[in-house]
C-alpha cells in the first residue's frame, strides 16, 4: 500500500510539473508584448494597467485525455451548493470578489450567487491566491453581438429559429414565435448528449456563466442544471470538476431572471461547452447565455487585431449611479463653468431630482435666433447606454470647446443645449442594483409607480384625426399646438411625476429639434409612434414632416459605426436595413401616447427616439467601444438643428410677434414663434412658400429658398395690423371699447323681436 501511494504522488508530481511547464511555456510566448492589441477588459485609457500574466492554475490540456481524468485542484474552492437568482440590495462583503481594473466600479453590482469558493482540498493541489482566482472579466459579447453568430454551435437544434445563434443572452423572441426569430437555442432532443458551444477565436480566461431560459409568451422552458466543458481544439474537452467528479451547476428556476455561476478556478481554453443535465420537467432544453472571460493577448490573432476597437477620447468610462452622476455634472461645470449650468426640471416618484445641463455661450438665458436643442435619455431605466452617452458627451463638449476645437465651438456658440441623461432615476437604480448582466430585460423598466413614460403622454393623434375625419366642420382643425385634454391634467389621472415634468419643461423652453436616447435595438425611429387605423398593430403612419424626419433619422443612423452596416446582425427579429437603419415607429410597432408624438402636435420640437444599442445595460469595458459607434452620430444630429429657415416675426415698430403662425404651402402642419418673436422651421433643400399671421395682422408670404449647406436660410417678415385692430387700438386709448358689428346685429333683432311682440299684445 505504501508502494502504491508513493508512485501516486510521484505520478501527480511528474503530471503537475509538465502541467506548469506547458502554461509557463504558453505564457512567455502570449506575454510578448504587442502594440496593436488591447484586451477588451482594459480598454480604459483613462487609467494605467498592467499587463495580465497567464493564469498558472490553468487545466492543461494533453491530447488524448478524456473528460473523466482529473487534474490537482487548489485548495480554495468548493462546489457551489446552487446558484441563486439576483437578489435585492445585498450586502457588499458578501458579494462574490471580483477585481475590476483600477477606478472602476464593478458591473455586477448588487448581485450574489452561490458559486463556488473553494474546490476539494487536495494535498498535491497548487495553492493559489483569492484575489487571483476571484478576478471579474467582462461578457464576451453574446448581448452586445460581439460573438458573431459563426462562433455559436450545437450539437442538434429543434429548427433554425432555435439554433446556437439564437442562445444569446436577453434575446427576444418575434411576435409570432416563428421559424427565424425565436427565444432561445433549443436541443433537437431533451437527452443528456446535447451541448451548446462558443469559439473565443483565441485563449480566454473563462470565469462565469450567465443562463435563461426561453423567451417565449406560451411556452415554459429552461435548464435546470449543467456542466462546463473547455476545449483548445474543440475535440479533447476538459468538464469543470467537483472535488473527484463533474461539476453539476444549478441553472434556472424560471425562464426570465438570469442566473450567474463562477467557476471555481478560472479556466484558459479557446472553446467553452456548456452541457444540460437537467431541464423542467414540462419543458424542453432551452437557454439563453452568456459567457464571461478575458482574453489573453495574442499577437498573431489577425481576427481580433482586426475587430478591435480603441478611443483616444480621455473620459469617464464607467456606470454611474444617482451620486456619481451629479457629481461628474459638478465636475463638468467646474471645468465649463461659462458654458454650463445645471437645473433641475422636477423630481421623480421617489425624490431624486431630475437633473439637465444646460450648454451655451450664454447659459441661463434663451438669445434671440438661437435654436434650442435637447437630448433625454433613462425612460426606461434600464436601458442604461443612452444615460453614459449623455454623461460621456457632456464631457466630451466641455474638453473640446476648451481645447479649441472648432467645430464644437461653433456648436455651443450657435445653439442652446440641453442634456437630461436620467429621465427616471428611480427605475435607474433597481437596474443598478441587478447590474449589467443580472438585471435581466426589464428590471427598472418602469418608474417606481409602475409606469412606462415612453408611451404615458396625451395622445393628441386620435384628436386630430378623428377631427380631420369629421364632415362639415364649423371651423378648421389646427394641425398644431394641440391642447392637452383636461382629464389628463387632472390630478387622478394615471401619469408620472415624471411625465408631467418632461412636459413642463417642453412647454417652457422652444425647443426646436430633441432626440430620446433608448436601448435594446439598433435604429432611429421616427414618428408618428401610433397607427392611424384602429384594427392595426403595425401600419405606415407618416407625419405632413415625413420627409424632414426620414432626413433627421438618416443623419444619425448614417453616420453609426453599425446602423446602416447590410452586413450586421439583427439585434433580436427585425432587420431595419431596408430602410438604412430608420424606421417609421407606426410600421414597427404602435404605441399610444409617444413622447415623439406629443412633441410633433404640442409643441414645435421635432422629436426622435434613438435606440443605441442591442444591449440596454453593456458592461463597463463596452463603454469605449459604444462612445466610439456613437459619438459622431450624436454631434451630426444636434448640428441638423441648423438646417431648414428661421427668423424673426415683427411688427411695423420692430417688436417681436409672439405666437406667430408659421405655415409652409403644401406642408399641414404649422409652428409658432417664441415669446421674442423669432422662430426655427426644419425643413429640406429646396424652394418653399412661407406664410407668417397672427391675431390682429395682416398676412405676409414670401418664397424662402433652403440650401444644401449647413446652416438655416434667414427669412424674416414684418407684419401690419388690421384694420379692426388699429381702431380698436385707438379706441382702447381713449378709454373706449370699439364696437361689435356682430354683437350690434343681435341686439338690433332682440329689439325687433320685442318690438313686434309688443304689437301683438295691443
Amino acid at each position: 500500500m505504501a508502494r502504491r501511494g508513493a508512485a501516486a504522488l510521484a505520478l501527480a508530481l511528474a503530471l503537475l510539473a509538465l502541467a506548469l511547464a506547458r502554461v509557463g511555456a504558453q505564457g512567455a510566448a502570449l506575454q510578448a508584448p504587442d502594440y496593436y492589441v488591447q484586451e477588451t477588459w482594459s480598454r480604459e485609457p483613462y487609467y494605467a494597467r498592467p499587463e495580465p500574466e497567464p493564469e498558472p492554475f490553468s487545466p492543461p490540456l494533453p491530447a488524448g485525455t478524456g473528460n473523466g481524468e482529473r487534474e490537482p485542484r487548489p485548495p480554495e474552492s468548493r462546489p457551489p451548493k446552487t446558484a441563486t437568482k439576483p437578489k435585492k440590495a445585498p450586502k457588499r462583503e458578501k458579494l462574490a470578489p471580483e477585481a475590476p481594473p483600477p477606478g472602476k466600479n464593478s458591473s455586477r453590482k448588487g448581485v450574489r450567487t452561490k458559486s463556488s469558493e473553494k474546490a476539494a482540498s487536495d494535498d498535491h493541489s497548487v495553492p493559489v491566491a483569492r484575489d487571483e482566482v476571484r478576478e471579474g472579466c467582462p461578457p464576451l459579447g453574446l448581448e452586445t453581438l460581439k460573438i458573431t453568430d459563426f462562433q455559436l454551435h450545437a450539437s442538434t437544434s429543434k429548427r433554425y429559429g432555435l439554433g446556437a445563434h439564437r442562445g444569446r443572452l436577453n434575446i427576444q423572441a418575434g411576435i409570432n414565435e416563428n421559424d427565424f426569430y425565436d427565444g432561445a437555442w433549443c436541443a433537437g432532443r431533451n437527452d443528456l448528449h446535447q451541448w451548446i458551444e462558443v469559439d473565443a477565436r483565441r485563449l480566454t480566461k473563462f470565469t462565469g456563466v450567465i443562463t435563461q431560459g426561453r423567451n417565449s409568451l406560451w411556452l415554459s422552458d429552461w435548464v435546470t442544471s449543467y456542466k462546463v466543458m473547455v476545449s483548445n481544439d474543440s475535440h479533447t474537452w476538459v468538464t469543470v470538476k467537483n472535488g473527484s467528479g463533474d461539476m453539476i451547476f444549478e441553472g434556472n428556476s424560471e425562464k426570465e431572471i438570469p442566473v450567474l455561476n463562477e467557476l471555481p478556478v478560472p479556466m484558459v481554453a479557446r472553446y467553452i461547452r456548456i452541457n444540460p443535465r437537467s431541464w423542467f420537467d414540462n419543458g424542453s432544453i432551452c437557454m439563453r447565455m452568456e459567457i464571461l472571460g478575458c482574453p489573453l493577448p495574442d499577437p498573431n490573432n489577425y481576427y481580433h487585431r482586426r475587430n478591435e476597437m480603441t478611443t483616444t477620447d480621455d473620459l469617464d468610462f464607467k456606470h454611474h449611479n444617482y451620486k456619481e452622476m451629479r457629481q461628474l455634472m459638478k465636475v463638468v461645470n467646474e471645468m465649463c463653468p461659462n458654458i454650463t449650468r445645471i437645473y433641475n426640471i422636477g423630481k421623480s416618484h421617489q425624490g431624486l431630482k431630475l437633473y439637465a445641463v444646460e450648454i451655451s455661450d450664454h447659459p441661463g438665458e434663451h438669445e434671440v435666433g438661437e435654436p434650442e436643442f435637447h437630448y433625454m435619455a433613462g425612460a426606461h431605466g434600464n436601458e442604461v447606454l443612452g444615460r453614459e452617452l449623455m454623461l460621456l458627451l457632456l464631457q466630451f463638449l466641455c474638453q473640446e470647446y476648451l481645447a479649441g476645437n472648432p467645430r464644437i465651438v461653433h456648436l455651443v456658440e450657435e445653439t442652446r443645449i440641453h442634456i437630461l441623461p436620467s429621465l427616471n432615476p428611480d427605475g435607474y437604480e433597481k437596474a443598478y442594483e441587478g447590474g449589467s448582466e443580472l438585471g435581466g430585460w426589464s428590471l427598472g423598466r418602469w418608474t417606481h409607480d409602475g409606469i412606462d413614460i415612453n408611451n404615458n403622454f396625451p395622445d393628441l393623434n386620435t384628436l386630430l384625426w378623428e377631427a380631420e375625419d369629421r364632415q362639415n366642420l364649423p371651423r378648421k382643425v389646427p394641425n398644431h399646438y394641440i391642447a392637452i385634454p383636461e382629464w389628463f391634467l387632472s390630478e387622478n389621472a394615471t401619469v408620472a411625476v415624471e411625465t408631467r415634468a418632461v412636459i413642463a419643461w417642453m412647454e417652457k423652453i422652444p425647443f426646436v429639434l430633441g432626440g430620446n436616447l433608448q436601448g435594446g435595438e439598433l435604429v432611429v425611429a421616427y414618428p408618428y409612434d401610433m397607427v392611424r387605423s384602429l384594427w392595426k398593430t403595425q401600419e405606415h403612419s407618416p407625419t405632413p414632416d415625413d420627409h424632414v424626419f426620414r432626413w433627421l433619422a438618416y443623419s444619425y443612423a448614417s453616420t453609426h459605426r453599425l446602423m446602416t452596416d447590410a452586413r450586421r446582425r439583427v439585434c433580436h427579429t427585425e432587420d431595419f436595413q431596408k430602410e438604412d437603419g430608420t424606421v417609421n415607429g407606426a410600421s414597427w410597432h404602435t404605441v399610444a401616447g409617444s413622447l415623439n408624438d406629443f412633441s410633433y402636435l404640442h409643441t414645435n420640437c421635432f422629436e426622435l427616439s434613438i435606440y443605441v444599442g442591442c444591449d440596454k445595460y453593456p458592461h463597463e469595458s463596452e463603454l469605449p467601444e459604444e462612445w466610439e459607434n456613437n459619438r459622431e452620430s450624436l454631434i451630426v444630429f444636434m448640428e441638423q438643428v441648423h438646417r431648414g429657415i428661421k427668423g424673426m416675426v415683427r411688427d411695423a415698430h420692430g417688436k417681436g410677434i409672439p405666437n406667430a403662425i408659421i405655415s409652409v404651402e403644401g406642408v399641414n402642419h404649422d409652428i409658432r414663434t417664441a415669446s421674442d418673436g423669432d422662430y426655427w422651421r426644419l425643413l429640406n433643400p429646396g424652394e418653399y412658400v412661407v406664410t407668417a399671421k397672427a391675431e390682429g395682422f395682416t398676412s405676409s408670404t414670401k418664397n424662402c429658398m433652403v440650401g444644401y449647406d449647413m446652416g438655416a436660410t434667414r427669412c424674416d417678415f414684418t407684419l401690419s395690423k388690421t384694420n379692426l385692430a388699429r381702431i380698436r387700438e385707438i379706441m382702447e386709448k381713449f378709454g373706449k371699447q370699439p364696437v361689435s358689428l356682430p354683437a350690434r346685429r343681435l341686439k338690433l333683432r332682440g329689439r325687433k323681436r320685442r318690438q313686434r311682440g309688443g304689437r301683438a299684445n295691443t
